[in-house]
């Protein structure tokens, strides 16, 4: 499976990612399961950013709101692994429901997308799904 995603929209996650390498940095993704029209930068509220991600719930809230009368959709997410991969994390496993959700991942210079699925061949939860531009 492919997701299309403007390489602007990757370019904005990439930078994101590294104008912040002590901390990850984490975002809204929106569009369809196969488009990403758009992206939003969130909070990190996790009690340590510097090794887990929790977008803010106010920030999420006013999406579903947002999206309920008539704006994009959320799609997913992005976070960066700051000392990492591109790859899902056990942890990014054990947080993330099986609901078929986007999840990219920003490491090393390079953005990496993932859905969320049961019984996945990586971590037992995701599939790596390419991303077109």
């Amino acid at each position: 499976m492919t997701v299309q995603i403007a390489s602007a929209l990757l370019q904005r996650i990439a930078d994101a990612a590294a104008a912040s390498p002590q901390v990850e940095v984490c975002g809204l993704l929106f569009g369809t399961p196969q488009r990403i029209i758009a992206v939003t930068a969130c909070r990190n509220v996790a009690a340590d950013p510097a090794r887990h991600f929790e977008i803010d719930p106010a920030a999420l809230l006013a999406a579903h709101r947002a999206a309920r009368n008539g704006a994009a959709t959320i799609v997913g997410h992005y976070h960066s692994h700051p000392s990492g991969n591109a790859v899902p994390s056990p942890r990014d496993a054990a947080a993330a429901a099986p609901d078929g959700s986007l999840w990219l991942i920003a490491a090393g210079g390079e953005v990496r997308a993932w859905r969320a699925v049961a019984d996945g061949p990586v971590t037992g939860r995701f599939e790596e799904v390419a991303l077109r531009r």
